[in-house]
């Protein structure tokens, strides 16, 4: 089990949660759904789950920065 690039808890479908998200959300939107998640780990790390937390914030924020590749390339 990948508790940080896929969790089981958001992939028990045949669609990821995170893509269903992105395709629910406006453009603005979802870049605000990852980077205050990213946040959210980044701000909490210390106090629950450590190196956890800031691998799961980089991939929000390595996924915000893969969509904003995509639109600019």
């Amino acid at each position: 089990m990948d508790n940080v690039n896929h969790p089981k808890h958001y992939t028990s479908t045949k669609i990821e949660t995170i893509d269903i998200i992105q395709d629910k959300l406006t453009a603005e939107a979802f870049e605000g759904f990852c980077i205050g998640n990213a946040m959210k780990y980044l701000t909490r790390y210390k106090l629950k789950n450590g190196l956890e937390d800031l691998q799961k914030a980089r991939w929000y924020l390595d996924k915000i920065i893969s969509v904003k590749e995509e639109d600019n390339g």
